[in-house]
């Protein structure tokens, strides 16, 4: 969730979090108003990353984020529309 909320500050200046709990996972869901991800395949490229340099002078921008999220998440969706911003989904079952 924090490599998701980074993300949303990062790229898109805010956004929200929405947490559902449920007895067998966690439903997470990140969304922001920002200028959407071009290219969802290249965004989850470790390494690849278009954060400004304000951000990789503060230790972030590293281009981890949504490898990471995918990495440590039994699911994970991304909606993007250019000019109106990101969802990210992510369930963790336990």
């Amino acid at each position: 969730m924090y490599e998701a909320e980074l993300n949303a500050v990062i790229h898109a200046g805010g956004g929200r979090a929405e947490v559902e709990i449920y007895p067998d996972h966690i439903q997470i869901k990140v969304i922001d108003n920002g200028p959407g991800i071009p290219d969802v395949g290249l965004a989850m490229q470790e390494g690849w990353s278009t954060a400004p340099d304000i951000a990789r002078e503060m230790g972030f921008g590293a281009g981890m984020g949504l490898p990471n999220i995918k990495k440590n998440s039994d699911d994970m969706n991304i909606e993007t529309k250019i000019g109106q911003g990101t969802a990210l989904s992510i369930v963790i079952k336990f």
